[in-house]
């Protein structure tokens, strides 16, 4: 507890409980004397980056957060230490715009759809100046984005996202074009970027710092690349500056008059007819290359039903109210990951397999309860079930030791010894009557096996 104390006051404007060393006396005294020097400016400025309070909102946040060591190998956990010794040169650092960041530590995670994402993953010290500014900046820009949209702003969601599609649907707009843009993360022009920063930030300390955060280079397989463009994922100011890019793309679809939902990257413009839906995407896509040097990815944009298509991981039921449904692709994921969490040849016990699960589902069903499709939900709830008694019939292992379970579990004797001495594999038998009563829904909800659907029957 003191130790936090004492990063908290060295996080703040010099005060002598801080007890700095010479050259950190000497480097700030600079600093303030070129503050007092330099004219006031209106919007987000250095100073309010270093605020006390801001700079405890941030370091609460990245520790939070948690998250990899960068490539000076420092970990979340060692950063206030660092603070309490090193933090007022790094503070005059930053006010007199000499801070430098580090290269960022390349790393390659699986995209949900397949492949590898690469992400960047800043220094800890970086990420915390990052989230600093970040927040400032959000501060300032957030108000002035446009309405529709939603990622990564404060008080929005993916939900409302597609709430707000689903409502274009329901009026009419009966086609999506579906843009995906090419590697945008990795193909974001700095020059152009910067541009749009400096149209809001006028401290030139502060665009100093968020064009090293762009050019600081990428460290992979112990050799430093130059980044040229692109904003790195994995770092806290990434999408507030990809928000800010392509909010010259919202500003132009709301000046041709389109009923549109962005979140991030992913951008859904609803028309009333696939001929408009072409001419819309042709227009964009020039629209994109000329303005912003960005390219859509033309195979896998599309103008089609939103039926077919899918946003955020749900698509749409056809008819006049269209309804809210998880999209086959997202199912197939869930799939995936529950078969890997439910390996019958893990050697574990079912009640330690279903806390594990639960996590999962718990977090699963908490972004995708929403759907309008509720038996969906009770077919994965009966699916997961029967995974759960194949485990069971698995580990039972010897025909005598599964005719004993089977009666201790209240199944009729002539039932138990059919079921115990079947041919049949641990999947057919785990839908069979025996195992049904033998592990009823009751049973899973005495084990705190979470329910996907809304309501569990009883």
């Amino acid at each position: 507890m003191r130790q936090k104390n004492q990063v908290e006051l060295n996080l703040g404007t010099g005060a002598k409980d801080e007890a700095p060393n010479a050259a950190a006396q000497e480097s700030e005294a600079r600093a303030a004397a070129t503050a007092l020097e330099r004219p006031a400016a209106a919007g987000p400025s250095m100073e309010a980056v270093i605020e006390r309070e801001n700079l405890k909102t941030a370091l609460a946040q990245v520790t939070r957060n948690k998250g990899a060591a960068g490539v000076d190998g420092m970990t979340v956990d060692e950063l206030p230490a660092h603070l309490k010794e090193h933090w007022l040169a790094i503070r005059a650092q930053l006010l007199e715009g000499t801070y430098k960041p580090q290269p960022v530590r390349r790393v390659e995670i699986p995209k949900t759809s397949g492949g590898l994402r690469p992400l960047g993953i800043p220094t800890v010290l970086d990420r915390l100046i990052q989230q600093a500014v970040m927040q400032v900046l959000q501060a300032d820009w957030d108000g002035t984005f446009s309405e529709t949209s939603f990622g990564f702003r404060p008080g929005r969601s993916a939900h409302q996202a597609v709430e707000r599609a689903q409502t274009y649907i329901a009026a009419g707009h009966s086609f999506v074009v579906d843009i995906d843009l090419e590697k945008f993360f990795d193909r974001v022009n700095h020059d152009i970027l910067m541009g749009l920063v400096a149209k809001r930030v006028t401290d030139k300390r502060l665009l100093k710092l968020i064009r090293g955060f762009l050019n600081a280079g990428v460290l992979e397989r112990g050799l430093v690349s130059p980044t040229e463009e692109g904003t790195p994922q994995g770092g806290p100011l990434s999408p507030l500056l990809s928000n800010l890019m392509l909010d010259v793309l919202d500003r132009e679809l709301e000046r041709r008059g389109h009923r549109f939902v962005r979140y991030a990257d992913d951008c859904n413009i609803y028309v009333r007819s696939r001929k408009a839906g072409e001419r819309v995407l042709a227009g964009i896509e020039r629209f994109l290359e000329k303005r912003l040097k960005l390219k859509v990815n033309k195979a896998k944009s599309a103008v089609a039903k939103p039926s077919v298509r899918k946003f955020l991981g749900f698509s749409f039921t056809g008819g006049k109210e269209p309804r809210r449904r998880i999209a086959p692709q997202a199912l197939a994921r869930f799939k995936a990951k529950v078969r890997g969490l439910t390996r019958r040849t893990c050697g574990r016990s079912l009640a330690q397999i279903a806390k594990e699960l639960s996590r999962y589902l718990i977090g699963w069903r908490g972004y995708f309860g929403i759907c309008q499709t509720p038996s969906v939900l009770r077919t994965l709830d009966e699916w997961l079930r029967r995974r759960l008694r194949a485990i069971a019939w698995k580990q039972w292992k010897r025909g005598d030791t599964r005719f004993a379970e089977l009666r201790r579990c209240g199944v009729g004797r002539d039932l138990a010894a059919q079921t115990a001495g079947s041919p049949h594999g641990p999947w057919r038998l785990a839908n069979s009557p025996a195992l049904t009563i033998a592990m009823p829904i009751a049973f899973f909800r005495a084990l705190g096996l979470a329910s996907v659907a809304a309501q569990q029957p009883a």
